[in-house]
Protein backbone atom coordinates (compact mmCIF):
# COMPACT_ATOMS: atom_id res chain seq x y z
CA UNK A 1 0.00 0.00 0.00
CA UNK A 2 0.99 3.62 -0.49
CA UNK A 3 0.17 5.43 2.77
CA UNK A 4 0.28 9.12 3.67
CA UNK A 5 1.26 9.91 7.26
CA UNK A 6 0.55 13.53 8.15
CA UNK A 7 2.82 14.75 10.95
CA UNK A 8 5.05 11.78 10.16
CA UNK A 9 8.24 13.48 11.37
CA UNK A 10 6.85 13.90 14.88
CA UNK A 11 7.01 11.72 17.96
CA UNK A 12 4.20 9.26 17.28
CA UNK A 13 4.08 9.78 13.54
CA UNK A 14 7.71 8.79 13.00
CA UNK A 15 7.22 5.51 14.88
CA UNK A 16 4.19 4.78 12.68
CA UNK A 17 6.34 5.47 9.61
CA UNK A 18 8.97 3.02 10.92
CA UNK A 19 6.38 0.30 11.54
CA UNK A 20 4.66 0.73 8.18
CA UNK A 21 7.94 0.82 6.26
CA UNK A 22 9.16 -2.32 8.03
CA UNK A 23 5.88 -3.93 6.97
CA UNK A 24 6.75 -3.27 3.31
CA UNK A 25 4.54 -0.27 2.56
CA UNK A 26 5.39 2.81 0.50
CA UNK A 27 5.31 5.83 2.81
CA UNK A 28 4.76 9.50 2.09
CA UNK A 29 5.08 12.03 4.92
CA UNK A 30 3.47 15.48 5.01
CA UNK A 31 5.05 17.56 7.77
CA UNK A 32 5.83 21.26 8.10
CA UNK A 33 9.00 20.48 10.12
CA UNK A 34 8.12 23.54 12.22
CA UNK A 35 9.25 21.54 15.25
CA UNK A 36 12.60 20.65 13.63
CA UNK A 37 15.63 22.45 12.18
CA UNK A 38 15.68 20.07 9.22
CA UNK A 39 14.55 16.58 8.28
CA UNK A 40 15.13 14.64 11.54
CA UNK A 41 17.82 11.98 11.32
CA UNK A 42 15.48 9.39 12.84
CA UNK A 43 12.92 9.73 10.02
CA UNK A 44 13.03 6.63 7.81
CA UNK A 45 15.23 7.51 4.78
CA UNK A 46 12.99 5.47 2.50
CA UNK A 47 9.97 7.65 3.25
CA UNK A 48 9.13 10.45 0.82
CA UNK A 49 8.86 13.79 2.63
CA UNK A 50 6.70 16.73 1.56
CA UNK A 51 7.75 19.66 3.72
CA UNK A 52 4.56 21.68 3.83
CA UNK A 53 1.87 22.64 6.34
CA UNK A 54 -1.36 20.66 6.70
CA UNK A 55 -3.33 23.89 6.05
CA UNK A 56 -1.72 24.31 2.60
CA UNK A 57 -4.42 22.98 0.26
CA UNK A 58 -2.14 22.61 -2.76
CA UNK A 59 0.43 20.69 -0.74
CA UNK A 60 -2.26 18.45 0.69
CA UNK A 61 -3.63 17.77 -2.80
CA UNK A 62 -0.17 16.70 -3.94
CA UNK A 63 0.37 14.58 -0.81
CA UNK A 64 -2.84 12.58 -1.21
CA UNK A 65 -2.32 11.90 -4.90
CA UNK A 66 -2.22 8.15 -5.52
CA UNK A 67 -2.32 7.04 -1.87
CA UNK A 68 -4.38 4.09 -0.63
CA UNK A 69 -4.75 5.17 2.99
CA UNK A 70 -4.39 8.23 5.21
CA UNK A 71 -2.88 8.22 8.70
CA UNK A 72 -3.67 11.67 10.12
CA UNK A 73 -1.30 12.47 12.99
CA UNK A 74 -0.58 16.17 12.37
CA UNK A 75 -1.74 18.31 15.28
CA UNK A 76 -0.68 20.79 17.90
CA UNK A 77 -0.56 18.77 21.09
CA UNK A 78 -0.65 19.21 24.85
CA UNK A 79 -2.55 21.33 27.31
CA UNK A 80 -0.89 24.58 26.26
CA UNK A 81 -0.03 27.61 28.36
CA UNK A 82 -3.28 29.57 28.49
CA UNK A 83 -6.36 30.48 26.47
CA UNK A 84 -4.24 32.68 24.20
CA UNK A 85 -3.16 29.45 22.47
CA UNK A 86 -6.66 28.94 21.12
CA UNK A 87 -6.04 30.21 17.57
CA UNK A 88 -2.94 28.03 17.13
CA UNK A 89 -4.82 24.92 18.24
CA UNK A 90 -7.82 25.61 16.03
CA UNK A 91 -5.65 26.40 13.00
CA UNK A 92 -3.48 23.31 13.31
CA UNK A 93 -6.06 20.80 14.45
CA UNK A 94 -9.48 21.89 13.17
CA UNK A 95 -8.59 23.86 10.05
CA UNK A 96 -5.78 21.45 9.13
CA UNK A 97 -8.17 18.49 9.35
CA UNK A 98 -10.83 20.37 7.35
CA UNK A 99 -8.33 21.14 4.57
CA UNK A 100 -7.28 17.48 4.43
CA UNK A 101 -10.88 16.25 4.29
CA UNK A 102 -11.83 18.83 1.67
CA UNK A 103 -9.00 17.72 -0.59
CA UNK A 104 -9.85 14.04 -0.07
CA UNK A 105 -13.45 14.76 -1.06
CA UNK A 106 -12.33 16.68 -4.14
CA UNK A 107 -10.08 13.79 -5.16
CA UNK A 108 -12.92 11.27 -4.60
CA UNK A 109 -10.66 9.33 -2.26
CA UNK A 110 -11.97 5.83 -1.57
CA UNK A 111 -9.30 4.34 0.69
CA UNK A 112 -9.40 4.29 4.47
CA UNK A 113 -8.44 6.86 7.09
CA UNK A 114 -7.04 6.60 10.60
CA UNK A 115 -7.25 9.64 12.88
CA UNK A 116 -5.06 10.28 15.91
CA UNK A 117 -7.54 11.22 18.61
CA UNK A 118 -6.99 11.41 22.36
CA UNK A 119 -8.32 10.41 25.74
CA UNK A 120 -8.68 14.14 26.52
CA UNK A 121 -12.08 14.08 24.78
CA UNK A 122 -13.51 12.31 27.83
CA UNK A 123 -12.62 15.06 30.28
CA UNK A 124 -12.83 13.36 33.64
CA UNK A 125 -12.87 9.58 33.63
CA UNK A 126 -15.63 7.23 34.71
CA UNK A 127 -16.64 7.08 38.38
CA UNK A 128 -18.87 5.26 40.84
CA UNK A 129 -20.02 6.53 44.20
CA UNK A 130 -19.26 4.10 47.05
CA UNK A 131 -21.88 5.79 49.19
CA UNK A 132 -25.00 5.69 47.02
CA UNK A 133 -23.81 3.33 44.24
CA UNK A 134 -24.64 5.95 41.63
CA UNK A 135 -22.44 6.46 38.54
CA UNK A 136 -22.69 10.21 38.07
CA UNK A 137 -20.53 12.24 35.70
CA UNK A 138 -17.81 13.90 37.74
CA UNK A 139 -18.54 17.59 38.29
CA UNK A 140 -15.86 20.16 37.46
CA UNK A 141 -13.17 20.65 40.08
CA UNK A 142 -13.29 24.20 41.41
CA UNK A 143 -10.21 26.29 42.27
CA UNK A 144 -11.21 26.62 45.93
CA UNK A 145 -11.32 22.83 46.32
CA UNK A 146 -7.99 22.35 44.56
CA UNK A 147 -6.33 25.07 46.63
CA UNK A 148 -7.55 23.28 49.77
CA UNK A 149 -6.07 19.98 48.55
CA UNK A 150 -9.44 18.40 47.76
CA UNK A 151 -8.39 16.81 44.49
CA UNK A 152 -10.88 13.96 44.07
CA UNK A 153 -14.29 14.79 42.57
CA UNK A 154 -17.20 14.38 44.95
CA UNK A 155 -20.57 12.75 44.44
CA UNK A 156 -23.07 15.57 43.82
CA UNK A 157 -25.74 13.65 45.76
CA UNK A 158 -24.05 12.36 48.94
CA UNK A 159 -20.75 14.35 48.87
CA UNK A 160 -18.54 11.24 49.13
CA UNK A 161 -15.34 11.04 47.10
CA UNK A 162 -16.06 9.22 43.84
CA UNK A 163 -14.10 6.06 42.97
CA UNK A 164 -12.57 5.87 39.48
CA UNK A 165 -13.46 3.19 36.95
CA UNK A 166 -12.04 2.38 33.51
CA UNK A 167 -13.66 4.41 30.76
CA UNK A 168 -15.23 2.94 27.64
CA UNK A 169 -15.61 4.51 24.21
CA UNK A 170 -19.34 5.12 24.67
CA UNK A 171 -18.79 7.29 27.76
CA UNK A 172 -20.10 10.84 27.90
CA UNK A 173 -17.61 13.23 26.27
CA UNK A 174 -16.66 16.40 28.11
CA UNK A 175 -13.51 18.12 26.74
CA UNK A 176 -12.22 20.52 29.39
CA UNK A 177 -9.52 22.53 27.59
CA UNK A 178 -8.90 23.95 24.14
CA UNK A 179 -6.74 21.06 22.96
CA UNK A 180 -9.40 18.57 24.03
CA UNK A 181 -12.12 20.53 22.23
CA UNK A 182 -10.13 20.51 18.99
CA UNK A 183 -9.48 16.76 19.21
CA UNK A 184 -13.20 16.08 19.60
CA UNK A 185 -13.93 18.42 16.69
CA UNK A 186 -11.44 16.46 14.58
CA UNK A 187 -13.46 13.33 15.32
CA UNK A 188 -16.71 15.06 14.40
CA UNK A 189 -15.27 16.38 11.14
CA UNK A 190 -13.84 13.01 10.14
CA UNK A 191 -17.02 11.07 10.88
CA UNK A 192 -19.09 13.66 9.00
CA UNK A 193 -16.74 13.16 6.05
CA UNK A 194 -17.15 9.38 6.41
CA UNK A 195 -20.95 9.59 6.34
CA UNK A 196 -20.88 11.81 3.24
CA UNK A 197 -18.30 9.79 1.28
CA UNK A 198 -18.43 6.24 2.59
CA UNK A 199 -14.71 6.37 3.47
CA UNK A 200 -14.17 4.30 6.64
CA UNK A 201 -12.62 6.29 9.51
CA UNK A 202 -10.93 4.75 12.54
CA UNK A 203 -10.32 7.21 15.39
CA UNK A 204 -7.71 5.99 17.87
CA UNK A 205 -8.02 7.67 21.26
CA UNK A 206 -4.46 7.57 22.54
CA UNK A 207 -3.96 7.56 26.27
CA UNK A 208 -0.70 8.83 27.82
CA UNK A 209 1.92 7.93 25.21
CA UNK A 210 5.61 7.81 26.14
CA UNK A 211 8.83 6.62 24.55
CA UNK A 212 11.83 7.70 22.47
CA UNK A 213 11.66 10.91 20.38
CA UNK A 214 9.34 12.77 22.71
CA UNK A 215 9.87 16.54 22.63
CA UNK A 216 11.59 18.06 25.65
CA UNK A 217 11.50 21.31 27.62
CA UNK A 218 8.07 22.43 26.53
CA UNK A 219 4.70 22.88 28.28
CA UNK A 220 3.14 21.20 25.24
CA UNK A 221 4.87 17.86 25.94
CA UNK A 222 3.37 15.01 27.93
CA UNK A 223 4.04 14.57 31.63
CA UNK A 224 6.52 11.72 31.00
CA UNK A 225 8.60 14.00 28.78
CA UNK A 226 8.49 16.83 31.31
CA UNK A 227 9.73 14.49 34.05
CA UNK A 228 12.47 13.07 31.79
CA UNK A 229 13.59 16.61 30.88
CA UNK A 230 13.89 17.48 34.56
CA UNK A 231 15.97 14.36 35.26
CA UNK A 232 18.23 15.10 32.29
CA UNK A 233 18.88 18.53 33.80
CA UNK A 234 19.69 16.99 37.19
CA UNK A 235 16.44 18.24 38.70
CA UNK A 236 13.71 16.40 40.57
CA UNK A 237 10.47 15.72 38.67
CA UNK A 238 7.75 17.94 40.07
CA UNK A 239 4.54 15.98 40.54
CA UNK A 240 1.34 18.03 40.67
CA UNK A 241 -1.50 17.53 43.14
CA UNK A 242 -0.77 14.57 45.45
CA UNK A 243 0.62 12.32 42.71
CA UNK A 244 -2.27 9.87 43.05
CA UNK A 245 -4.08 10.91 39.87
CA UNK A 246 -4.49 7.84 37.64
CA UNK A 247 -3.59 7.57 33.97
CA UNK A 248 -2.85 4.84 31.43
CA UNK A 249 0.74 5.04 30.13
CA UNK A 250 1.14 3.32 26.76
CA UNK A 251 4.40 2.90 24.85
CA UNK A 252 4.72 4.62 21.47
CA UNK A 253 5.61 1.34 19.75
CA UNK A 254 2.29 -0.10 20.89
CA UNK A 255 0.53 2.99 19.53
CA UNK A 256 2.34 2.59 16.20
CA UNK A 257 1.29 -1.04 16.02
CA UNK A 258 -2.34 -0.08 16.64
CA UNK A 259 -2.16 2.30 13.68
CA UNK A 260 -0.68 -0.40 11.44
CA UNK A 261 -3.49 -2.76 12.39
CA UNK A 262 -6.16 -0.13 11.68
CA UNK A 263 -4.60 0.78 8.32
CA UNK A 264 -3.89 -2.70 6.99
CA UNK A 265 -6.39 -5.20 8.47
CA UNK A 266 -8.61 -6.94 5.89
CA UNK A 267 -11.77 -5.13 6.98
CA UNK A 268 -11.69 -1.51 8.07
CA UNK A 269 -12.80 -1.02 11.68
CA UNK A 270 -14.87 2.16 11.67
CA UNK A 271 -15.48 4.01 14.92
CA UNK A 272 -13.52 5.04 18.01
CA UNK A 273 -11.08 2.93 19.99
CA UNK A 274 -9.11 3.43 23.21
CA UNK A 275 -5.43 2.76 22.61
CA UNK A 276 -4.00 2.04 26.03
CA UNK A 277 -2.13 -0.50 28.10
CA UNK A 278 -5.20 -1.45 30.12
CA UNK A 279 -3.28 -1.00 33.40
CA UNK A 280 -3.87 2.25 35.33
CA UNK A 281 -0.93 3.79 37.17
CA UNK A 282 -0.61 6.97 39.18
CA UNK A 283 1.45 9.89 37.96
CA UNK A 284 3.54 9.52 41.12
CA UNK A 285 4.18 5.86 40.32
CA UNK A 286 5.32 6.80 36.82
CA UNK A 287 7.64 9.50 38.20
CA UNK A 288 9.19 7.01 40.63
CA UNK A 289 9.65 4.36 37.91
CA UNK A 290 11.36 6.90 35.65
CA UNK A 291 13.59 8.13 38.48
CA UNK A 292 14.55 4.58 39.49
CA UNK A 293 15.48 3.81 35.89
CA UNK A 294 17.58 6.97 35.65
CA UNK A 295 20.05 5.70 38.27
CA UNK A 296 21.08 6.07 41.90
CA UNK A 297 22.10 9.72 41.52
CA UNK A 298 18.75 10.82 40.15
CA UNK A 299 16.87 13.19 42.49
CA UNK A 300 13.64 11.82 43.92
CA UNK A 301 10.33 13.23 42.68
CA UNK A 302 8.81 16.12 44.61
CA UNK A 303 5.06 16.17 45.16
CA UNK A 304 4.12 19.85 44.95
CA UNK A 305 0.33 19.88 45.47
CA UNK A 306 0.21 22.49 42.72
CA UNK A 307 -2.50 22.09 40.09
CA UNK A 308 -3.61 23.20 36.64
CA UNK A 309 -7.29 24.01 36.09
CA UNK A 310 -7.34 22.19 32.75
CA UNK A 311 -6.19 18.89 34.26
CA UNK A 312 -8.56 16.10 35.20
CA UNK A 313 -8.18 13.84 38.21
CA UNK A 314 -8.48 10.26 36.95
CA UNK A 315 -8.89 8.91 33.44
CA UNK A 316 -7.83 5.48 32.26
CA UNK A 317 -9.12 3.15 29.61
CA UNK A 318 -10.94 -0.06 28.97
CA UNK A 319 -8.94 -1.70 26.13
CA UNK A 320 -11.59 -4.29 25.30
CA UNK A 321 -13.10 -2.79 22.15
CA UNK A 322 -9.67 -2.40 20.55
CA UNK A 323 -8.85 -5.99 21.49
CA UNK A 324 -12.12 -7.41 20.15
CA UNK A 325 -12.52 -5.35 16.98
CA UNK A 326 -8.98 -4.29 16.02
CA UNK A 327 -7.09 -7.25 17.43
CA UNK A 328 -4.89 -4.85 19.42
CA UNK A 329 -3.46 -5.38 22.88
CA UNK A 330 -0.45 -3.54 24.25
CA UNK A 331 2.71 -5.65 24.47
CA UNK A 332 5.40 -3.33 25.84
CA UNK A 333 6.42 -3.87 29.49
CA UNK A 334 5.99 -0.72 31.59
CA UNK A 335 9.20 -1.02 33.64
CA UNK A 336 11.32 -1.93 30.61
CA UNK A 337 9.73 0.91 28.69
CA UNK A 338 10.52 3.38 31.46
CA UNK A 339 14.10 2.11 31.66
CA UNK A 340 14.49 2.68 27.92
CA UNK A 341 12.82 6.07 28.09
CA UNK A 342 14.99 7.23 30.99
CA UNK A 343 18.11 7.05 28.80
CA UNK A 344 16.60 7.85 25.38
CA UNK A 345 17.49 11.27 23.93
CA UNK A 346 14.60 13.71 23.81
CA UNK A 347 14.25 15.84 20.69
CA UNK A 348 14.12 19.63 20.69
CA UNK A 349 10.94 21.18 22.03
CA UNK A 350 7.92 21.72 19.81
CA UNK A 351 7.36 25.29 18.71
CA UNK A 352 4.02 26.90 19.47
CA UNK A 353 1.80 26.64 16.42
CA UNK A 354 3.59 23.64 14.95
CA UNK A 355 2.05 20.37 13.88
CA UNK A 356 4.44 17.75 15.35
Amino acid sequence: MRILVTGGAGFIGSHIVDALYADGHEIRVLDSLAAHDARPDYLEPGAELIERDITDARAVAAAIDGVDAICHQAAMVGLGVDIADICDYVANNDLGTAVLLGQLAAARFQGRMVLASSMVVYGEGSYQCPGCAATPPAPPRWPADLEAGRFDPMCPDCEVALEPRSITEDARLDPRNVYAATKLHQEHLCFSFSRETGVPVTALRYHNVYGPRMPRDTPYAGVASIFASALAAGEAPRVYEDGKQLRDFVHVRDVARANVLALTRDQAASGVFNIASGTPRSVGEMANALTDAAGLDAPAPVTTRQFRLGDVRHVYASPERAANELGFRADEDFNKGMAEFATAPLRAGVAIGSAP
